[in-house]
């Protein structure tokens, strides 16, 4: 759903949609299990910046909530979470803050998004806050053993006969290094 300047210069646009599975990409790991629920509300905001210098800002409140599965770092088995959460966002058009230089920004830019064109893309916002939301690195379990390195078997439910010490060949001259100082 695109939220435009021009459909919000009539009135601020009020939502109610669910995303099914499949209709917003997050990534080969993450995988949504039923439809997102999505409620809010987005205004424009008119930032007059002196004589004949107007900016565009749309504000964007929402809120969600879904059910996804994300795969676990160690062992690759699926983890469900459910999220529930909202966002208050703002968006200005691209190069209304200046050139387009590259340059720091300070603190105050960090909370703004940018938008180019006509305006922002709500599947995009979605996008960002559920993979903002979901932890770094999800385990199955905290005592999760993982895959072996090197046969591939998974570690929780079958043990594996690969040797734990595998040496690297080119270390060999050192293996008898802690045997030789000792005497």
């Amino acid at each position: 759903m695109l939220i435009t300047v021009l459909a919000l210069q009539k009135d601020p646009l009020e939502f109610n949609q669910t995303f099914e599975p499949g209709s917003i990409e997050y990534g080969f790991d993450i995988r949504q299990l039923d439809p997102l629920a999505v409620e809010g509300r987005a205004d424009l905001i008119v930032e007059h910046r002196g004589p004949g210098q107007l900016v565009d800002d749309i504000r964007v409140r929402s809120s969600y909530k879904g059910r996804f599965e994300v795969l676990c770092a160690r062992c690759l088995d699926p983890v469900e979470h459910p999220l529930v959460g909202q966002f208050d966002l703002l968006f200005r058009p691209t190069g209304a803050d200046g050139d387009a230089s590259e340059h720091s920004i300070t603190t105050s830019e960090t909370e703004i998004g940018y938008y180019q064109k006509d305006g922002v893309l709500l599947e995009d916002i979605l996008r960002e806050q559920v993979l903002l939301s979901l932890p770094a690195k999800t385990l199955c379990r905290e005592d999760c053993k993982g895959l072996c390195p090197h046969c591939g078997r998974h570690l929780n439910s079958e043990t594996c006969t690969c040797s734990e010490t595998l040496t690297d060949p080119r270390w060999s001259a050192l293996s008898n290094l802690r045997t030789r100082i000792r005497h």
